[in-house]
């Protein structure tokens, strides 16, 4: 779908400043599109051609002063919020309800009293769980399974959402991902590409699995074209490239697109794991193990193809 600057109202940003908001900011601006981000404090280094508005916390910002960053919006897409927790945090149920589900509350509710059509929330698949079966992807039918604090408060933030509006004008609509890559990645998946680039030994040759990633510019793509769509897009969507591939696989397209050989070493799966609950990486050693699906064609039907493929996100 390709956007026009004749359509009506601003899309407002939240998270404009971070690794998804500055992807669809710039995408935005491309486009043409008339839009606005919010930021709790302007960056250094602001997206250009885009309007920034510093509300500072969106649980506590002042309502007036959402109500005026909302101020003729069409659209909001909600990318602000917390997947982290600092270690010195004593109650990470409390600080990710805060940013996450309290934030979201808030400014649904006032999405709604400024009249705004469309609301898009940035969820993660996490609400499933952790980790599926291989060849058995998540649907966005499926019941929910959080396994942690981030995971369940995205989905509070889910159901906020809906019950915020709920019996008004205002559509909402949620789009569950996995992993995003892309530039400006940070945390696992840059370790991972980092130690490719190195050409460092990976034990990860003997893993069988699958897993589902989400290239950032198509992700932008996916949440513009929902927001901007002829017909409002209510309801749950799943987002991903459209081809699952194991971890070694991973390692191999990340290798071809850094123009280096991989070096992957054959470790059973079970010793990986067990050497990394002794080293305390059980999670991330299980996610590298584990498959992770998402079944994300009703989002393809809606919007068409995504424009990027798994490669090309990579390279």
């Amino acid at each position: 779908m390709v956007l026009t600057a004749t359509l009506p109202g601003v899309v407002v940003v939240t998270g404009a400043s971070g690794f998804v908001g500055r992807a669809l900011c710039a995408h935005l601006a491309a486009a043409g599109r008339q839009h606005r981000g919010i930021v709790r404090t302007l960056p250094a280094g602001a997206p250009q051609g885009t309007p920034l508005v510093a509300l500072g916390d969106l649980a506590t910002a002042p309502a007036e002063r959402l109500a005026a960053a909302l101020e003729g919006a069409f659209a909001v897409v909600h990318l602000a919020g917390r997947a982290h927790v600092l270690n010195e945090n004593p109650d990470e149920d409390a600080a990710y309800r805060a940013a996450n589900v309290v934030a979201t509350a808030r400014l649904a509710a006032a999405a709604v009293r400024a009249g705004v059509a469309r609301i898009l929330l940035a969820s993660t698949v996490k609400v499933h769980g952790e980790a599926t079966l291989p060849g058995h992807p998540w649907r966005a039918g499926d019941p929910p399974s959080p396994q942690d604090a981030y995971a369940r408060s995205k989905l509070d933030a889910e159901r906020a959402l809906a019950a915020a509006c709920e019996g008004s004008a205002t559509t909402a609509a949620v789009l569950r991902m996995p992993l995003v890559y892309g530039p400006g990645v940070r945390a696992n998946f840059l370790a991972l590409l980092d130690a490719v680039a190195r050409r460092a030994p990976l034990p990860l040759a003997s893993i069988r699995n699958r897993r589902d990633l989400c290239y950032v510019g198509n992700l932008v793509h996916a949440m513009a074209a929902l927001v901007d769509g002829a017909d409002a897009a209510a309801g749950v969507w799943l987002a991903a490239d459209g081809e699952a591939v194991s971890t070694p696989e991973l390692v191999r397209r990340l290798a071809t697109a850094l123009g280096v050989a991989p070096r992957l070493l054959p470790v059973p799966a079970a010793l990986l794991k067990a050497a990394g609950r002794l080293a305390g990486r059980g999670g991330e050693i299980a996610r590298l193990c584990g498959s992770l699906e998402v079944d994300a064609s009703p989002l393809a039907r809606r919007i068409g193809p995504m424009p990027w493929t798994l490669d090309q996100g990579l390279a």
